[in-house]
Order: C-alpha cells, then structure tokens, then sequence
C-alpha cells in the first residue's frame, strides 16, 4: 500500500532568544490513512514537541510521491521528475510528472540528492524544478513491527543528524596518454 501524505499546519505560540512570545503557524507533513488520523497522529508529535496550546489550522492531501532524508541536511526541498516515454504506435513524446521531497541544505545538494535517488531508474528522466519548502519536519509511519524498527530508527537518525561543513572540492590533475601518444 502507498504511503498518502498529509500537509498540516500547526499554529502556536513560541519563545524566541529574548523571552518574547510570537505565534507561529508552521506546516508538517504525516502519513497516515485519513484526514482523522493525520489530526491525531500530528497532535501526538507536536505533544511532545511543545508543552505550549497549539492548534491545527489545515490538513491537506500532500502530492508527494517519495519522501527522501538525507544525512547531515536540515531544509526539505521539492523536486519535480518528469518521466518521458515515447509512444511507438503514434510516434510522440508522454510526460508525466511527479513531486519527490528531498532533505538538503540547498538547491545544488537537493538536485544532487534528487540525482543520487535516480539513478538506478531506466527511462528517460527530467528535473525541470527545485523549490524549498516551509515544513518543518517530516512524521512517517511505522508499525512497529520488528523489521519497521530499523527502518524507523534509520530515519530518525537521518532526520535529525547535523549538517556538516562542505569538504573544499578537488581538482583531478593527473594526465592520462592517448594510445596514439604510446
């Protein structure tokens, strides 16, 4: 069964540095089966996010067919994929989009990421947008199973990591002789 997504933004009250209060309504996104469990399932973690009052302002149905975590990233980043096939008996173009979101630290690395997921796909594939997105945080469903434990301790893990300082990038000089050259 396919995971259906559910965008909910949750308005509360937060402390900044200085010890004022400001409201905040901030998106979420949950897998859950129904719009009812989407409002439990979200007021469950945001239970134990925030010990302030906070309400849920909107549940919408998500169009996001993948969601990707990626170690040391922090921003979540959607990614359109156009898939192209080609229809032999009239001879033109299909396209068909889908949205994945990605966790990067910026646009290039969301497109790397988007790349790296891929990669392994054998059609023919584009990626005409990037666009960060405000949420906030991502919820998925586990059962609890004992093969889902790993998965969800893995993600969790890959959610909450920090990002890392970006290694200096490095130039290959070495030269390699053409056989005509030998």
């Amino acid at each position: 069964m396919s995971a259906v997504w559910y965008e909910c933004k949750v308005k509360y009250r937060k402390t900044d540095e200085t010890g004022g209060q400001k409201v905040l309504t901030e998106p979420y996104l949950v897998d859950a089966l129904s719009y009812t469990e989407a409002e439990k399932r979200m007021t469950e973690e945001m239970a134990a996010y925030t010990s302030e009052e906070f309400k849920i302002t909107a549940i919408k149905v998500a169009n996001y067919a993948e969601i990707h975590p990626f170690e040391n990233a922090d921003r979540w980043f959607k990614s359109k994929i156009t898939l192209i096939a080609y229809d032999e008996e009239s001879g033109k173009e299909r396209k068909t989009s889908m949205y994945m979101l990605v966790q990067a630290n910026d646009v290039r690395e969301a497109f790397d990421n988007t790349l790296h997921i891929m990669k392994n796909t054998m059609g023919e594939y584009s990626i005409p947008a990037i666009t960060e997105t405000a949420i906030m945080d991502v919820f998925p469903y586990f059962s609890g199973e004992e093969g889902e434990t790993e998965m969800l301790e893995r993600f969790n893990a890959l959610k909450a990591s920090k990002p890392e300082k970006p290694e200096a990038e490095m130039i290959d000089h070495m030269e390699f002789e053409t056989a005509a050259e030998e």
